[in-house]
């Protein structure tokens, strides 16, 4: 189980994992000097676009990735690349997802790592600066599942992650068979989350941890308790 896709925030973060979430879930877009950021939207609120920000002019709050890998050394990371040609910032070269992939290359550990997206422009590049870095294809609830399946089987991505309300036994079932996790989002009901746990997702991303971690029979982690 991992936490997301709210707050980025560092502390936010730590917090999910020493409640006892097996990952955590964040979302990467590039700054205008070529960092790595931590920000659900294109935009963040009062200061402005992230990709035309540098380092220095973003909030405290916005934490960069490198902090938090140091930070969450050994927990499971789900990183979404943030590129929408629909968003103010969008850059059609994904030097985002390449930078990402080359960073965790260079640091290791991808074993534990899986990066997702929305777009096969990045997963694609991802998987062209590392072929054995985990790729998890997002789609919408209206999405056809049975393309996605196979667009993910053609190009050699590691897992599905649809919206939960488009999860099915027979879904998980034919994403199994291909040799694909199936990791869905986002889940804060505890009876979907018995549901799909039962139909056997690999994986559920949620903004309750402790009342998800109730509902599949597990108890939360004291707080306070170490991350790492």
């Amino acid at each position: 189980m991992g936490v997301g896709p709210g707050e980025n925030t560092l502390a936010s973060l730590v917090d999910a994992v020493r409640a006892g979430a097996d990952g955590i879930e964040c979302d990467v877009r590039r700054t205008a000097d070529g960092a790595l950021a931590l920000h659900h939207d294109a935009v963040i609120e009062g200061v402005g676009t992230v990709a035309e920000l540098t380092v220095a002019q973003l909030p405290e709050r916005v934490p960069l990735l490198e902090a938090v890998l140091d930070a969450l050394q050994g927990s499971r990371l789900n990183l979404e690349i943030k590129n929408l040609p629909h968003e103010p910032g969008y850059d059609p070269e994904e030097l985002t997802a390449r930078q990402v992939a080359t960073l965790l290359a260079e640091r290791g550990g991808q074993d534990s790592v899986i990066i997702s997206s929305f777009t096969s422009a990045a997963l694609d590049a991802v998987v062209g600066i590392d072929p054995d870095l985990p790729t998890g294809f997002l789609t919408t609830a209206d999405y056809d599942q049975d393309k996605a399946l196979g667009r993910a089987v053609e190009r050699g991505w590691s897992a599905l992650h649809p919206h939960h309300r488009a999860v099915t036994a027979a879904l998980v079932a034919a994403a199994h068979d291909q040799g694909l996790a199936v990791n869905t989002w986002t889940v804060n009901d505890p009876d979907e989350a018995r549901r799909l746990a039962g139909i056997g997702v690999d994986g559920v991303i949620t903004d309750a941890v402790g009342a998800i971690l109730a509902a599949l029979g597990r108890a939360p982690t004291e707080p306070g308790a170490p991350v790492g």
